[in-house]
């Protein structure tokens, strides 16, 4: 049975293999991005190829009426949406000593405001039985140092899906994947990588395959489970550890 997606931050990273991923031969797919129009563009191709009908759309999902936007040009185009996956997220390293209102702006906008933003937009126009999949992170229940804004952002996310669960249920679910580190940033060091892996308790990264794993689980695993939190992090967040 075909479907009709809306995946955010789907241009790039964990959103891209989300995107190639998750989708079947007949599915309806929208490519979301904000600034990466070509990267985009090469998703799409790469759906259209696998059978999927796709187009992309570019917006800021910290704005309002680019979300309102968005949801309105995807329902114009492909009809009522039955899943929604809003990877999009930004990161960056903030030193306790060194937090600014902009580094605390920039994490609760891009990462809290927006999915609510979106939230609130695609609902409506999703259809009954319909499936939406956040993504917080492990550090949002378990913080570490140099990173406080970023971790506050994706424990309201957490708690902003729960609230969603109860908000929209039953006609629509929402639950929450929580990665580790499953897709480094380009700027990891390999030293900084066996840290990690070291940190695990499985000893190990992640890959991108395991946050594809999680968001087939919520949509096609299983249609009993809204308001759950999903961590794929390798056991990192029952470590007694505060460091990234």
């Amino acid at each position: 049975m075909s479907r009709t997606i809306l995946i955010t931050g789907a241009a790039r990273r964990v959103g891209r293999a989300i995107a190639l991923g998750l989708v079947q031969p007949g599915d309806q797919v929208a490519v979301h991005y904000h600034t990466s129009a070509a990267e985009a563009a090469a998703v799409v191709d790469e759906l259209q190829a696998a059978g999927a009908e796709s187009a992309s759309f570019g917006a800021d999902l910290t704005a309002a009426a680019d979300v309102e936007a968005l949801a309105a040009g995807v329902n114009d185009c492909f009809g009522q949406l039955d899943v929604v996956v809003a990877t999009a997220a930004v990161f960056r390293r903030t030193p306790w000593t060194a937090v600014s209102e902009d580094d605390w702006d920039f994490h609760m906008d891009a990462n809290l405001k927006a999915t609510f933003l979106l939230v609130r937009a695609v609902a409506p126009r999703m259809n009954e039985g319909g499936v939406i999949v956040t993504f917080g992170d492990w550090a949002g229940e378990r913080a570490y140092t140099d990173y406080l804004p970023y971790c506050v952002s994706k424990a309201g996310v957490i708690a902003l899906s729960k609230a969603l669960a109860q908000e929209l249920a039953p006609r629509v679910r929402v639950n929450c994947v929580c990665p580790g580190t499953i897709l480094p940033p380009p700027d990891a060091t390999e030293d900084g990588l066996k840290r990690i892996a070291e940190m695990t308790p499985l000893k190990r990264i992640g890959s991108p395959d395991d946050a594809v794993a999680a968001v087939k689980f919520f949509v096609e695993g299983s249609d009993f489970t809204s308001g759950s939190v999903l961590h794929i992090d390798g056991g990192r967040a029952i470590v007694n550890n505060s460091r990234a």
